[in-house]
């Protein structure tokens, strides 16, 4: 359950609390607006023991409660009307296993039901606070909505400065391949562009995280793989330009390092503009 939440209705203070992602009303608060502090347990009683409201919960227990005891559920509904007949919210949460109220003890004890039973509720105690009620039970939503997404893009941008500081730990700007590295003879044009970009060909990616699936490509951060995309089109021309496979590696190589570097820039007074307008 979240931390419980206030909203101002007509001068009368009422209390909110989220428990699965469903909002409960205290029906103590809104009975208050009645006959204040004094009958609110009475009047909570009063409209929970007629039959049109044992008829309303029950069907909604039913529709939203897979453990809900219809049975006994039934046994009020008949008994709902008889001057013997007494039921409590407590009582009723015992004996059928209801979700939609609440009888809660401590600083913020009360009776609380789910938002679609209090505003019924509400419309026995009085239609007109039922109207503010819910003006103010909307605007509450409004602006929790609004913080969520004030939260979302706050925390995205955490994280974006986290995987931009983190790219540069890693040495994503590929390193100057030695004369060894140039010279030796790779199987495939697409180790070519590894060795420029990653320094390793997929072979030894593999040997060297034998735990993962996939290949290296497939762990590329998006950077790399623009980078990746525009030295395919340049090993293309060098290869229609007759160049060797060691020369062609030792360009690639420098091709990449220098797009990296611009690449990693870009992000950066990105993320820099983001911040400021925060």
């Amino acid at each position: 359950m979240n931390k419980n939440k206030k909203i101002e209705v007509k001068g009368i203070s009422i209390t909110i609390f989220q428990a699965n992602d469903d909002d409960y009303i205290s029906l103590t608060d809104i009975a208050k607006s009645k006959d204040g502090d004094s009958r609110a347990a009475d009047i909570i009683k009063n409209w929970i023991r007629n039959r049109g409201t044992i008829e309303f919960i029950g069907t909604w227990e039913q529709l939203h409660n897979p453990d809900f005891k219809v049975v006994v559920f039934d046994h009020f509904r008949m008994n709902a009307g008889l001057t013997s007949f007494v039921l409590s919210p407590g009582r009723w949460v015992e004996a059928t296993n209801a979700i939609g109220i609440v009888v809660k003890s401590g600083r913020y004890g009360g009776t609380y039901a789910h938002k679609d039973i209090a505003f019924e509720f509400c419309s026995a105690i009085s239609p007109i606070f039922k109207l503010f009620l819910i003006k103010e039970f909307q605007r509450l939503k409004d602006e929790e909505q609004k913080q969520l997404g004030w939260d979302i893009k706050r925390n995205l941008t955490k994280i974006n400065y986290h995987i931009h500081t983190n790219a540069i730990k890693e040495n994503l700007i590929p390193k100057h391949l030695t004369k060894k590295q140039i010279s030796f003879v790779y199987a495939s044009e697409a180790d070519i562009l590894n060795m420029a970009l990653f320094g390793k060909t997929a072979k030894q990616w593999r040997k060297e995280n034998p735990g993962e699936t996939g290949n290296i490509r497939d762990f590329a951060n998006v950077s790399q793989l623009i980078c990746l995309a525009n030295l395919e089109n340049i090993n293309a021309v060098f290869i229609n330009d007759g160049l060797t496979q060691s020369e062609r590696l030792q360009k690639l190589n420098q091709i990449a390092i220098s797009q990296m570097k611009i690449l990693l820039e870009y992000n950066n007074k990105l993320l820099n503009s983001r911040n400021d307008k925060k």
